[in-house]
């Protein structure tokens, strides 16, 4: 009796799949070292040159959703492993229909297709995250839904076009003669093939517990009035001084993942502003420009200062934009001091529409010195020239931590401070 063809469709989807979810889970093992690595984001991975920097790829991976249990290891376990898997039981599956199982076999058949949703639906889930929460487009993602969604098709046409014993007039045989058996069987299966490579991911793991525990301590010097802003408002936290600039995509990606983690509610923090503008000294050149006169907005707006940062990391694109048509083209002989102002003078307006109250305040020498006096304690503390930076009592959130590793390092560090309180600045 001839075969249907979709099941080699049903093969080659699964085996697509896989060859994705295998890439993906390589770009997040790299991170493992805690450096920084490319990230593959191509629909032909293995024609393609991983690249550095900002891609829906890297946003993906890089998001809370890349991974669970991501306080028992560091960064997690990725996603893409179990997808791995389940795309290797599939393709399992389909090759031992093709070669074991009879024409007319519908116990495997009807398996098949719910094995198959079970990708297709999780594909779903996360592809409305990718689109409705993180705004990213990741090219590997997009081939395991694909791969997914051609699988299931291909299951329910090799299950519907299939012809039944019945039909033929022959009696079930095989799998068919005791299909809640058969069944029990294929998930027994499948449950070892998702079980066995996870339980070996979490064996073979590195602890970083002792490295996330060792990245330095906020020298306790007595910071000025206003220098610290408070940023949460929770009763019998830890303390914790944040340092950001509220134009830092890092920063806005930080918050984030902090919220998205659950620890949030763990930690009572306070903000130092550094913006990473004309108006810091430690730096050379503004980074993120019109980030000294959103800075000066939070601290202008007092209790509602975590309103106002909120905005700003919900509009960083659009105050770029604003700060970029200001500054125009670069003019051979412009002092920077003019082309600051310009761009100054830009965003006040930007922000005063969101704030009209704030716009008598932003500019003035009182609100100056405030964010001066906190460069200045930054400075004075010896504060790296970076942003974000976490200090649970005092002691320091590792830079390589506020990303994938971030849950895991945070869970330890609140930990430590319960054991042993480090030093902690002074507000």
């Amino acid at each position: 009796m001839k075969r249907s063809p979709w099941n080699l469709v049903f093969i080659a989807a699964s085996l697509a799949g896989f060859a994705f979810a295998s890439v993906s889970t390589h770009d997040f093992v790299q991170h493992l070292d805690r450096q920084v690595h490319s990230i593959t984001c191509s629909f032909l991975p293995g024609l393609a040159t991983p690249a550095m920097g900002e891609s829906g790829c890297q946003v993906t991976l890089m998001s809370p959703y890349s991974s669970v249990f991501r306080t028992w290891l560091w960064g997690g376990l990725p996603i893409s492993l179990p997808a791995m898997a389940v795309f290797a039981f599939l393709a399992f599956r389909g090759i031992d229909l093709l070669v074991n199982q009879a024409p007319t076999a519908r116990a495997p058949r009807v398996f098949l297709v719910a094995a198959a949703a079970l990708p297709a639906v999780t594909s779903l889930v996360m592809g409305y995250i990718a689109m409705n929460v993180l705004d990213a487009a990741c090219k590997l993602c997009i081939g395991i839904y694909v791969s997914s969604f051609v699988a299931l098709v291909a299951a329910v046409l090799e299950w519907r076009t299939a012809p039944s014993a019945a039909a033929l007039g022959q009696e079930p045989e095989g799998e068919d003669a005791n299909p809640a058996r058969s069944h029990a069987v294929s998930v027994g299966q499948g449950v070892g093939f998702v079980l066995i490579p996870t339980l070996l991911y979490g064996i073979i793991a590195p602890d970083q517990t002792e490295i996330v525990q060792s990245c330095g301590e906020l020298a306790g010097l007595e910071a000025p009035a206003g220098v610290m802003v408070p940023l949460d408002q929770n009763a019998g936290a830890k303390a914790a001084v944040e340092v950001l600039d509220p134009m830092c995509p890092a920063c806005r990606a930080f918050e984030g993942r902090l919220e998205a983690s659950g620890l949030g509610p763990q930690v009572n923090r306070s903000m130092v502003l550094f913006p990473l503008d004309h108006c810091n000294w430690n730096v050379g050149q503004a980074l993120h420009p019109g980030a000294c006169v959103v800075s000066e907005a939070v601290l202008c707006a007092g209790d509602r200062a975590r309103d106002v940062l909120s905005w700003s990391y919900a509009h960083q694109a659009e105050i770029k934009d604003v700060a970029t048509a200001a500054a125009g083209p670069e003019k051979e002989g412009e002092p920077a001091k003019e082309r600051n102002a310009r761009v100054d003078a830009a965003v006040t307006d930007h922000v005063s529409k969101a704030f009209p109250d704030l716009k008598a305040c932003i500019g003035t020498p009182a609100v100056k010195k405030k964010l001066g006096d906190a460069l200045r304690w930054a400075s004075r503390s010896q504060l790296p020239v970076t942003t974000p930076q976490l200090y649970i009592e005092g002691r320091k959130l590792c830079d390589e931590d506020t990303d994938l590793g971030m849950d895991f390092a945070l869970s330890r560090l609140l930990s430590s401070a319960a054991a042993t309180p480090s030093k902690e600045a002074t507000p």
